[in-house]
């Protein structure tokens, strides 16, 4: 999206915690600004990361301020009150404390949001319609609202890729996360075992300690011993996840629109999603692959079961999801449909109307 604003003429800044990306950012040609973004709710720590936002936009004085996820919404929503820059809110998601945090911490998120997503100079991105419905069902007024389906995909540097040789390889993208649904696809894949030889699972992604909902460290070890289970960690090129994989598995209990899965598909490959806000915009039930119930090991099992029976399902289904995938959710088109809305902003910020989707 950055990229998108960049080549259409605006000068873009990225404002983050600046660690080993750094190099990459600026190489691009945008201009980076170090923000003490924490993981967490630490009051201390968040009233730092409002007062260096603030501040920032007093020197910079954007015409547009896009914010990406829940905290950084929250957190440069309370320190722009007051002022006169349009902030679009990107709700990518819609994270731990609505899929598993307590009902204290809900309603108080849920009032602060009802709050600071009405604010007249804002609009809330939202990348499926579930979200949409979940926060108009919190007081969001509907005519905030702009739905664009992800943050896109290269579709140049993804490509469909030929089937492995060998045994049939399930392949799981993220952070392991209960929420993720790891648990309930390791299940399957123990099942699995006892009736499809030699059955291979490959997890990639590592655990995340700020996560109240990360799996343990030890358990995630114990799965390194389990026979058919690989575990890859943080992998830098995702193709090289989806060259090996015949299958890709997300059963997640809620996502805003799951990158891996968009990666997935571009590479032409066939999945298995739960039936579940986010995951169901990308895996088409019969089209581009199979929904299950969440926390569902016996369904898993079923789906896993029916794609490696069929290399002609398999197939069917990973073109389709990469056609999908060219259509409506690669870079290019995320990008122009983000380029519109900030043109429409900039062009006429009194009367903010939300644009289309892409198409």
């Amino acid at each position: 999206m950055a990229r998108a604003a960049r080549d259409a003429g605006f000068e873009v800044h990225v404002a983050t915690r600046v660690d080993a990306g750094r190099a990459a950012i600026e190489a691009e040609g945008f201009q980076l600004h170090a923000i003490p973004f924490r993981r967490g709710l630490s009051p201390s720590s968040a009233l730092e990361t409002i007062v260096a936002l603030r501040r920032l936009v007093s020197h910079l004085r954007p015409s547009v301020i896009h914010n990406a996820g829940l905290q950084a919404c929250v957190l440069s929503a309370i320190a722009n009150l007051g002022r006169r820059q349009t902030q679009i809110h990107a709700m990518t998601g819609l994270g731990y404390i609505f899929t598993s945090g307590g009902a204290r911490t809900r309603t108080m998120v849920s009032e602060l949001l009802r709050y600071l997503l009405n604010n007249k100079n804002c609009m809330v991105l939202v990348q499926n319609p579930d979200d949409q419905a979940a926060l108009e069902r919190l007081g969001v007024v509907p005519e905030k609202f702009v739905l664009i389906p992800g943050s896109g995909v290269d579709t140049a540097a993804l490509t469909p890729m030929p089937e492995p040789d060998g045994f049939i390889t399930v392949g799981f993208a993220g952070r392991l996360l209960s929420d993720k649904g790891i648990r309930a696809l390791v299940e399957a894949h123990r099942r699995l075992r006892t009736q499809i030889d030699g059955i291979q699972l490959i997890i990639a992604g590592r655990t995340d300690a700020a996560n109240p909902a990360s799996i343990p460290d030890e358990e995630v070890e114990s799965w390194r011993s389990e026979p058919g289970i690989t575990l890859m960690g943080h992998i830098s090129n995702i193709a090289d996840l989806w060259r090996i994989s015949h299958i890709a598995a997300l059963p997640s209990h809620r996502e805003g629109l799951p990158k891996s899965l968009l990666e997935a598909a571009a590479c032409g490959r066939p999945m298995i999603t739960t039936d579940a806000p986010g995951c169901r915009e990308i895996v088409l039930a019969g089209e581009t692959g199979l929904l299950v119930p969440i926390e569902d090991p016996d369904a898993l099992v079923r789906a896993i079961g029916e794609l490696a029976a069929s290399p002609e399902l398999r197939a069917r289904f990973g073109a389709a999801a990469r056609q999908l995938v060219e259509d409506k959710m690669s870079d290019t088109a995320i990008g122009a449909a983000t380029v519109a809305l900030y043109r429409r902003i900039t062009a006429a910020p009194q009367v903010l109307q939300p644009c289309p989707e892409p198409q």
